[in-house]
């Protein structure tokens, strides 16, 4: 019985697996300062190659920003 139960399930604990896995990179992504810092770059290059207009960098910014200090505020309250 346990065994049919493990095939059956066997998917959907690999979907939930791969779920967990793909927001933990999401997580790390998302806390570490380089990378947030890099999209910022990024973003600057962009701008300057007028491949975005000024409105959209100065909102994508903002975002990058905020998200920035919300990390480092994580990180003193550690």
């Amino acid at each position: 019985m346990f065994l049919i139960d493990d095939i059956l399930l066997a998917p959907l604990k690999g979907v939930i697996f791969i779920g967990k896995k793909i927001n933990e990179v999401i997580d790390r992504e998302m806390s570490d300062e380089g990378a947030i810092k890099e999209r910022l770059m990024g973003l600057q290059l962009k701008f300057e190659m007028d491949e975005i207009d000024e409105e959209e960098y100065d909102r994508r910014e903002d975002e990058l920003l905020k998200l920035l200090e919300q990390i480092r505020e994580e990180k003193q309250n550690r």
